[in-house]
């Protein structure tokens, strides 16, 4: 098998430190009461549909609904999102801008909500610098469905042998598996120059 050429970047715990506790620890003095918070209010599955592409006013209007006394918090979610980011994975970072220098073709799967991710973009500008990009809210598809894999590699011409993607799930790295991408199950103890670097990537 021909070794790839091309990388394939999750955003979210992989290039971006995101966890809605860098947001909450700050709302909330007891930890057991912010963790029971995100597990019944502002819960994984709420905010997954924000990246499938439901708009933001109405998430919050469904929570406050059942959950008026909440209110402010489930509000906070949505208005200083931006303080769930606390910054970048710097080794990640730096191993995809010596890519970019190599001339290596880099591109990304998200899932992200589109306004969020516009915001991000903006805070950092090494987002913007992808070969290609799909955002799971501009698609209202998520991974690790099949589909969206397919929809990056039609989209830009790629071959699936061809590129290896890099996430933090074993979910998503399993459904690029699927599709014939090689695929890199990228914690915060994985040494990804070393992964890519087997690949022959020049890092």
């Amino acid at each position: 098998m021909l070794k790839p050429t091309k990388v394939v970047f999750d955003i979210g715990n992989v290039l971006l430190r995101w966890d809605p506790r860098n947001l909450y620890r700050q709302l909330f003095e007891d930890e057991a009461e912010m963790e029971w918070f995100l597990s019944n209010v502002c819960t994984g599955d709420w905010n997954v549909e924000q990246d499938r592409g439901r708009d933001w006013d109405e998430a919050v209007a469904l929570l406050v609904k059942d959950h008026p006394k909440h209110e402010p918090h489930i509000r906070a979610f949505h208005e200083r999102w931006s303080e769930t980011v606390s910054g970048v994975f710097e080794d990640n970072v730096a191993l995809l801008e010596r890519l970019r220098e190599a001339g290596v073709p880099n591109y990304c799967i998200t899932n992200f909500s589109s306004p969020k991710f516009v915001l991000a973009q903006e805070r950092f500008p090494f987002l913007a610098g992808f070969d290609g990009i799909v955002v799971s809210g501009d698609e209202r598809l998520l991974k690790p469905d099949p589909a969206i894999y397919h929809l990056l590699l039609e989209r830009y011409g790629l071959v699936a042998e061809d590129c290896v993607f890099i996430d933090d799930s074993k979910a998503n790295v399993e459904g690029a598996r699927s599709v014939g991408m090689h695929a890199i199950h990228c914690l915060e103890t994985t040494d990804l120059a070393a992964e890519l670097r087997g690949y022959g990537f020049p890092v």
